[in-house]
C-alpha cells in the first residue's frame, strides 16, 4: 500500500541532494566547485534549509566552510556564513566531538532522525551517500535531488550507496549552463498537500 507524504506542516522533509557525474558519482575532487549559477542555487538551498544531518565523511569535507580562506570571493563568504548559522547533526560513532553549531548523534540513528523530522519544520538536508543509504532503508528520505554535471568519472563514490530505491520523477529543470536537476520521491508515496 502506498504511504502518504504529509504536507510537512509541523514535520520536516528529509532531502538528499548532491551534484554528481553523468555516470552517478559524487566525487567532489573530480567535479570541482560548482559553476557560479549552481553555487548561487546551493546558497539559496542552504538559506532555506532548517539544517542538515551529515555522515562523518561528508561533515569533515564540509568543515572547510568553518574557517575563512584568503582566496574566497563574496559568494564563498555568503555560503560560509549560511553554513555556520544552520544547525548540523553529525552521525558518527568514531568522532568524539563536532564543531560549532553541530550536535553529535552516536547511537540509535533511526530514532534520532525520526525525532529531528518530528521536532522541526521545513527541509533537513542529508549529507553523505552512506548515511542516505541507511535513511533510505528506514523509509525516512522524502525527496532525492540529483544534480547532473557533464562529467564521466568511471569510479568513486556513487550517489546511491546501495540498491536504488523505487523512485518517481516529480520535477526536472536546468540550473545554469551545465546542470540538470532531477527531483524524485519514493515511488510508493502518494503526494498529499505538497505543492
Amino acid at each position: 500500500m502506498p504511504r502518504s507524504v504529509p504536507s510537512f506542516g509541523g514535520m520536516a522533509k528529509l532531502v538528499f541532494g548532491l551534484q554528481q557525474s553523468l555516470d552517478g558519482y559524487v566525487d567532489h575532487t573530480v567535479l570541482g566547485p560548482p559553476p557560479p549559477m549552481l553555487a548561487r542555487h546551493f546558497s539559496q538551498v542552504e538559506r532555506d534549509a532548517t539544517g542538515s544531518v551529515f555522515g562523518r565523511r561528508m561533515y569533515e569535507i564540509m568543515r572547510y566552510w568553518d574557517d575563512d580562506h584568503s582566496d574566497w570571493d563574496a559568494e564563498d563568504h555568503d555560503f560560509a556564513a549560511l553554513w555556520r548559522r544552520k544547525p548540523k547533526w553529525v552521525v558518527s560513532r568514531s568522532l568524539e566531538s563536532v564543531g560549532p553549531n553541530a550536535t553529535l548523534i552516536a547511537d540509535d540513528v533511526e530514532a534520532a532522525v525520526r525525532g529531528l523530522k518530528s521536532q522541526h519544520d521545513g527541509e533537513i538536508h542529508v549529507g553523505g551517500p552512506n548515511l542516505a543509504r541507511s535513511l533510505t532503508d528506514w523509509g525516512l528520505i522524502d525527496e532525492y535531488r540529483l544534480y547532473y554535471r557533464p562529467f564521466v568519472v568511471g569510479r568513486g563514490t556513487p550517489f546511491f550507496a546501495g540498491p536504488r530505491p523505487p523512485l518517481r520523477l516529480v520535477a526536472n529543470d536546468v540550473i545554469g549552463e551545465d546542470t540538470a536537476r532531477l527531483t524524485y520521491v519514493p515511488a510508493d508515496v502518494i503526494r498529499t498537500g505538497v505543492s
